[in-house]
């Protein structure tokens, strides 16, 4: 009911940008607001469609629909020449989807149960995946190092350029395979069995009516969004930087962060795993890479170099604290407050970065 609520920010946001003519940050803030009942909504269209498909494809779809609310609002900000905020909301998704998102699920779920349990296995591949995700997007940053600071090469930008679209390519071909492998040649062993949610699933065209209605309301508060951010952030005296990385990444996370929650207070943690750090895998594997193509056909191009070595560390963290969290295939709540722990120490030296 409460989301059912929410969903007036919508028609709100768009009187206070387009009639109202309002303060950036009232129309920021109002665009936020009006994201968090379209997740939900997000959340129970894909929830229909994996009782019909099972888990692991529903999983996917949760992933894919969650992370699409935040390639459309990077294509937004890119478009407006902010690259450096779509990389910083890159590495906000990566450390907000498997740490905050991750986290909170985990104590959530764990309220009033010793423990809970979830498949190695699927946990064991998806550490492999960040890890491959730690190198695939840090190599572009030391080679621009060498080239800048040791061997000093005439265009270093030049072969930043290159190198991040040869690294898009491998990254998403990788991706490209572990579907195969998990959702085809090896679908027996990472489908799991979870209990159903009971009731009367709803006909698919309703779940894909519900999943497009969401997507284009989406899209259009994206846009009301981005075109704010930077006088959203002078009037709310916070960094574009800051705003990319924590706010931006959570509000394009919300599908993700509200599924996660409502499947792990189910004791569905097996999914909760899939949709947290998997998503995070198809932001670093996909999306980003994704994001780097797609801008070499607009105004302002972007590659894979994340100049501020704060933000390699981040994704160095997320893979060490996702592989000690995973390897044993239990969860407690403690286990959640640590996560919870390493992303509010990130947060806080994101928010003096100026």
């Amino acid at each position: 009911m409460v989301f059912t609520w929410l969903l007036l920010f919508i028609p709100l946001s768009a009187a206070l940008a387009l009639w109202v003519h309002a303060g950036p940050a009232w129309v920021f803030a109002c665009g936020i607001a009006a994201i968090v009942p379209l997740a939900e909504w997000m959340r129970r269209g894909t929830e229909q469609v994996a009782r019909r498909s099972g888990t692991a494809i529903g999983g996917l779809l949760n992933v894919t629909f969650g992370n699409l609310t935040e390639l459309i609002i990077a294509l937004f900000v890119l478009r407006s020449g902010q690259t450096n905020v779509v990389k910083a909301q890159i590495i906000g998704s990566i450390i907000g989807n498997s740490l905050l998102g991750l986290g909170l699920a985990i104590i959530v779920g764990s309220w009033g149960r010793p423990s809970q349990r979830f498949k190695r296995e699927r946990a064991g591949l998806l550490s492999s995946l960040l890890v491959l995700s730690v190198i695939g997007l840090s190599v572009p940053a030391l080679f621009d190092y060498t080239e800048r600071g040791i061997y000093r090469a005439a265009d270093p930008l030049r072969g930043d350029d290159y190198l991040s679209i040869g690294v898009s390519i491998v990254l998403i071909g990788v991706y490209v395979a572990n579907l195969v492998y998990t959702l085809v040649t090896h679908r027996d062993v990472f489908e799991f069995d979870e209990p159903d949610s009971g009731g009367r699933a709803w006909p698919l065209w309703q779940s894909a009516g519900v999943l497009a209605a969401a997507t284009v309301a989406l899209s259009f508060e994206a846009e009301l969004i981005s075109n704010v951010l930077e006088a959203a952030s002078r009037s709310l005296h916070l960094s574009p930087f800051f705003l990319g990385v924590i706010v931006l990444a959570i509000v394009g996370n919300a599908a993700e962060y509200v599924s996660a929650i409502y499947f792990a207070r189910r004791d569905r943690m097996g999914l909760v795993v899939t949709i947290t750090v998997g998503s995070t895998i198809q932001v670093a594997l996909f999306t980003a890479p994704l994001l780097v193509i797609l801008s070499r056909f607009v105004v302002h191009p972007m590659n894979l170099v994340f100049r501020n070595p704060l933000e390699l560390i981040a994704i160095t963290g997320v893979a060490l604290a996702v592989h000690a969290i995973a390897q044993d295939g239990e969860t407690t709540w403690f286990e959640g407050l640590l996560l919870l722990a390493v992303y509010a120490i990130f947060a806080l030296a994101f928010y003096f970065i100026e």
